[in-house]
This record gives C-alpha cells, sequence and structure tokens, in this order.
C-alpha cells in the first residue's frame, strides 16, 4: 500500500494507528521522503481533514485507519464527500473479519454505500499495490474521495511482487478556490446541490471502473450452470477451492467468476452478463451480504428464474472471515440444492500447539504496578474488589481485564472510559467510579470526556497510564512521546494539558512505586467530590530494553523461596517462573505455572522436582514489583 501511494506520487500521508492497518503508514516513516509529509495524527478525524486539506489543494494525499478509525472520521468524512476534491483522495481503511484484533466485526463497505464513495477490494498484495494506484487516477478523474478496504489476511500477508521506483510528487501549484456553494454546508439549497452531484460522480466512477477492467469476469464456454462471484479477499484464492470442488466430485465443468475488485458503485454490466449465462449464482463476501442484495434486486429487474446462493438464504456466515473450507461449503449448496455435505476441516496442528496462558501484560510493564495499586487502593479505603466499577479504554490498559488482575468491567472505544463511569456515578451509584486510560487513547477521544466530568463537577478518579507510546499497535509515537523520538515534531505535555483542563487535583505517581502509587489512589478514592486524575508515568518496557535501560537486576535467594507462589498468583509476571529439574538433566523452559497460579501440564521423560522461583534474565527488566509479595524476602533487587 505505501509504496503503491509513493508510485502515485503520494504528497501527504496521515493516519492513526490500528491493527491490521499500521503497517502501510509506519513503512513510509521509516523512508526518507523528501518534499513529502507523512505524520501519526492525534485521531482519524484530524488524520483525514488534514489529508482532505491537501487533496482540495490540489494534491494526492492518503489516510490510513483500521474500521473502527471510520467511524471517528465519519464526520468530518461526509462533509467532504458532498463537496469532493481536486487532487486524489484514497481512504485506506482494513477491516478484521474473525476480530482478530478485537473491536467490532464492523464492514466499512456500509459506509461508501452511505457516502456514495467508490471502494475498492485487493485480492492480495500484489493487487493492493497495483489498486492503490488506479485509486489515485479514480478520484481525480471523477473528483471524488475513493475508499480502499483491505481485510486482516491481506493487510498482514507476505508476498513478493514487482515494485516500481516511487515517483516524487506531482509538481502543482496549490488551489486556493473561494467557493461557498462547494465547500460549506452552509444551507439546505447549497447540501442538496452538493448531494445531487456526489451521486453523479458515483455513476462517473462505475463508467470509470468498468472502462478500466478492475473488475474482471471469466465466463465458461456453455451457458448454464454455476456461476460465482468473489469480493476482495476471496477472489484469491476461489480457484483453488474450485479445483478442491472438482477432485471432490460435486463440481463438474467450468464455472463463470467474476472477481469483484471495485465492489462498491455495483459492478451492474458484468452481473447482468453472469445472470444471463448462469442458472445459479454464489456470491462469496465476507461479512455483510451488500453485493447479494444488490444482485438480488438486479435479478427481480432482469427477469432472473435461478437461484441465489449466499447469506441470505442462510448458507454462510455474516461473521468470520472466510476459508477455503467456507468457500466450499458454498460450491457444495449452489451445486447440488443442499447444505448437507460436509466441507473438508483443515487439521488445526498450530492450535493443537498453543501454549495455555492467558493474555497479560509485558514482563515490566508498568501498566502491572498501576493495576496492583488499583487493586490495593479500593481495599485500603474499604471497599470490596467487586463493589468498585473500573472502566477500561483501548490498547494496553484493557489488559487488566485478565488474570491475575480481573480488574475492569468494560471496554467500549477510544476514550469511552470517561464518559462510561460519569454515567455510572450518575446513574446514583453509592462506591467511587474509577476510569483508566492510556496516554495515546487520553490523546485521541479521552480529552473531551475529561472535560465534560469536570464541567459536570462529577464524582470519579481518571487513571491515566502514561507509558510514552502508542503501544499495543506497535511503539508508534503520539503527541506525549518524548520529543526526540518525532524529529521536527515538540512533545506536548500530557501533565499540563489536564492540568489545564482544571479538575480537582492532579498527581503524578511512578508505577513502579507500589506504595505511592497505591497511596495517591486511595486517597482520590476517599475524596468523594470532583474530579481526580492520577497520571502513572512510566515508559513502556519494550521500548525501555530497546534502548537497553535497565531498573536494576532481580534475584532469587533459593534458601529464603519456600514456593508460595505468591509472586506469580499476585503479579503473572512472565519473567517469573518455576523451573522443573527433569532426571535426563534437560531444564524445560516453559513455566510450570500459568500467571493465573495454575498447574500447567508439562512434558519431558522423567521425573521432576521444582526448587525455587526463578527469574527469567532476558525478559526481567528489574522493576521489582514482585519483590512487594515475597513475604519471605526471598527476591531481592539490586540497583542498576
Amino acid at each position: 500500500m505505501g509504496l503503491g501511494a509513493l508510485r502515485a506520487g503520494l504528497k501527504v500521508a496521515t493516519g492513526y494507528p490500528g491493527t491490521p492497518s499500521t503497517g502501510c503508514l509506519t513503512h513510509l516513516l521509516s523512508l526518507d521522503l523528501l518534499g513529502r509529509h507523512v505524520e501519526w495524527s492525534t485521531n482519524e478525524k484530524v488524520a483525514f481533514e488534514i489529508a482532505a486539506g491537501a487533496a482540495w489543494a490540489g494534491q494526492r494525499a492518503l489516510v490510513t485507519m483500521k474500521m473502527s478509525g471510520v467511524n471517528v472520521a465519519y464526520d468530518a468524512l461526509i462533509s467532504i464527500a458532498y463537496s469532493g476534491t481536486n487532487g486524489g483522495l484514497v481512504i485506506y481503511v482494513a477491516d478484521d473479519p474473525g476480530v482478530t484484533a478485537g473491536m467490532a466485526e464492523q464492514d466499512s463497505r456500509g459506509f461508501a454505500l452511505m457516502s456514495d464513495l467508490p471502494m475498492l477490494e485487493p485480492a492480495d498484495a500484489a493487487e493492493a499495490y497495483a489498486l492503490i494506484q488506479r485509486a489515485f487516477e479514480l478520484s481525480e478523474d471523477v473528483g471524488t474521495p475513493v475508499f480502499l478496504r483491505l481485510t486482516t489476511a491481506v493487510a498482514l500477508s507476505h508476498t513478493a511482487i514487482e515494485v516500481d521506483e516511487p515517483l516524487p510528487p506531482p509538481e502543482r501549484d496549490v488551489i486556493l478556490e473561494k467557493d461557498i456553494t462547494r465547500y460549506t454546508k452552509a444551507g439546505s439549497s447549497i447540501c442538496q446541490v452538493q448531494h445531487a452531484d456526489l451521486i453523479e460522480r458515483l455513476e462517473r466512477a462505475r463508467t470509470w471502473i468498468h472502462r478500466q477492467g478492475l473488475n474482471r469476469l471469466r465466463l465458461k464456454q456453455i451457458s448454464g450452470g454455476l456461476g460465482v462471484i468473489a469480493c476482495g479477499s476471496v477472489a484469491a484464492f476461489i480457484d483453488e477451492a474450485v479445483k478442491e470442488g472438482e477432485a471432490r466430485g460435486f463440481l463438474a465443468g467450468d464455472v463463470s467468476i467474476l472477481r469483484v475488485a471495485a465492489s462498491i458503485p455495483f459492478p451492474r454490466h458484468h452481473v447482468e452478463t453472469l445472470l444471463e449465462r448462469c442458472e445459479t449464482i454464489l456470491v462469496l463476501e465476507e461479512l455483510e451480504p451488500y453485493v447479494e442484495r444488490d444482485l438480488i434486486v438486479l435479478a427481480r429487474e432482469v427477469g432472473f428464474e435461478g437461484r441465489i446462493v449466499g447469506k441470505l438464504d442462510g448458507t454462510l456466515p455474516r461473521i468470520g472471515e472466510y476459508s477455503v473450507d467456507t468457500v466450499l461449503r458454498g460450491l457444495s449448496t449452489a451445486a447440488d440444492g443442499s447444505s448437507t455435505r460436509e466441507a473438508p476441516k483443515a487439521v488445526p496442528v498450530a492450535e493443537q500447539l498453543v501454549a495455555a496462558r492467558p493474555i497479560t501484560v509485558c514482563a515490566g510493564c508498568p501498566h502491572r504496578g498501576t493495576y496492583l495499586a488499583i487493586e490495593a487502593a479500593i481495599k485500603a479505603a474499604g471497599f470490596g474488589k467487586d463493589d468498585v466499577m473500573v472502566t477500561g479504554d483501548i490498547g494496553c490498559t484493557i489488559l487488566g481485564m485478565n488474570p491475575p488482575f480481573d480488574l475492569l468491567w468494560n471496554e467500549v472505544s477510544m476514550g469511552s472510559s470517561l464518559g462510561i463511569a460519569q454515567g455510572y456515578a450518575h446513574a446514583g451509584l453509592k462506591t467511587p467510579v474509577i476510569a483508566t486510560i492510556g496516554d495515546s487513547t487520553f490523546f485521541h477521544g479521552g480529552i473531551s470526556g475529561l472535560i465534560n466530568a469536570i464541567q459536570h463537577r462529577v464524582p470519579l478518579t481518571l487513571v491515566v497510564m502514561d507509558n510514552g507510546w502508542t503501544a499495543m499497535t506497535g511503539m508508534q509515537i503520539n503527541p506525549g512521546t518524548a520529543s526526540e523520538e518525532q524529529p521536527g515534531a515538540c512533545r506536548v505535555d500530557l501533565e499540563a494539558v489536564i492540568r489545564g483542563l482544571g479538575p480537582d487535583r492532579v498527581t503524578v505517581v511512578d508505577p513502579y512505586d507500589l506504595c505511592a502509587t497505591t497511596d495517591a489512589i486511595t486517597e482520590s478514592l476517599k475524596d468523594t467530590d470532583g474530579v481526580d486524575v492520577v497520571i502513572a508515568r512510566r515508559e513502556c518496557a519494550i521500548q525501555a530494553s530497546r534502548r537497553k535501560v535497565s531498573y536494576g537486576t532481580v534475584t532469587v535467594d533459593p534458601e529464603k523461596c519456600i514456593l508460595c507462589k505468591q509472586c506469580l498468583r499476585i503479579t503473572g509476571c512472565p519473567a517469573l517462573s518455576i523451573p522443573l529439574e527433569e532426571s535426563t538433566t534437560q531444564e524445560l523452559s516453559a513455566p510450570a505455572l500459568s500467571p493465573s497460579g495454575e498447574e500447567l501440564a508439562t512434558s519431558g521423560a522423567g521425573s521432576s522436582t521444582s526448587t525455587s522461583i526463578r527469574v527469567d534474565v532476558d525478559a526481567c527488566n528489574g522493576c521489582g514489583i514482585c519483590v512487594s509479595f515475597c513475604p519471605t524476602s526471598a527476591i531481592k533487587k539490586e540497583a542498576a
């Protein structure tokens, strides 16, 4: 995607990190791109507006985000769609069928339909490289923003492709056009004219896409039989599935296949041809049946009397990503009229090898100290753990919902921890409410929620876990990242921003100092008036380790260790384990205890005897949090 955009003469690229879309902008930022501007923006709405401004000025601009980011950007996106563009504006969105990265299993094609904007869907990495170049051409030729949608299977794939040298941004004068009838929404007549123009541009896009041959139709020689419409990533393995169906004997003869690389606007011309030639049409599209619905309407218009197989007849699911197995089920049903044939199943060898362990924060993660301090503060303030609502937010902070913490109650969207907490407070909850949020998420969507809480004097405690990075998506910078990590930009002081908003109390603590962090949160819980903010500040452990930062050395005295497992049960730190000394002299490196304290099955010959808690020196960064929980003082920390 990034290299294709450079080949297209990209001038400006913006975005906000979000798996699985993050790789494109991350790669662009790693290159020396003179004469171009690339940035991680505060959130997706800001990113889109910057890209749109560059496109209005006549340049080629790209904005990247995951499907949830479209929700954030849409307020500006729909208005820009009405106005159209001068330069090329491509919106790269990555959807996540199967929700491998969490959030909602949202189909962004719905936004393209609602906005009357074209959407291209590459089937693989090579097509992504080619289609993003066509997307810029389409955007400029028609004068409209263009969506380019990848799914996780494509966005995270690796493929060897031929890549051309990047082209410099075209030498264009900046367009300064003062036209309130195009660039404002000041009046119903202006909006309606813009809306009509938007709809007409989509029809022009339909003609452009058909003439360029982006959708490819392969008709079998003899009329009748089966036709398949394969959208996006499914088109990459439809041939494989057809061959498998032929080998298994439920497909005979050629199959007509329409590979849809541009699902919006609906490829009416090609589909009409398919309806004329085939008796049964199978529609393969992940998530929502958008193409299938348009097909049914068109089939009614042209008098098609055959069968349409897909999601709406119950054959295929509306959840999850498609595999060859899924496609085979559809082909089988379409071929013989029933869904009783069992599709072949892959042997889940990889799943059999997965270790039994909960998802937790990394060894040395400062959030571990914050979670433990919150739990201790709730108890110190005189409450039960299940009596205090602790709202969660997006990012590494949400891992506090898992063992051994089991602390956070919910997760909604970027910044929602503050709004949800205020709702519980207004509902009359008698116990304190705690909202947790990361630094990047706070800048993205939390500021407005905190302003609202301060304005309305809502009694709550906000714990901001400031590790200096947008960590969960791969260590991208955010406004609060140290300035030396973002050349040409300056760091926004998170503490100063929060103090400037005017909460009742702001306390900055080091989450490695459990006592001080616990005391600060305890004091906030006892203060039932107004908004208290606790900033737990310590750099992400992964980033610190990359810079060879050590906070000391943690060792275990085997003479004092009684294997009470307190350090493991309470902290869940993956740098701690119980080694097993095999009679074959082989020492297993895998821990025999999960972070939640449950015994795990182990493999290996012979019997084993536990000795003492082991510290993995390669994983441990010397944070020393575990020291606090050793009742025999067997665990010691030596300063760096």
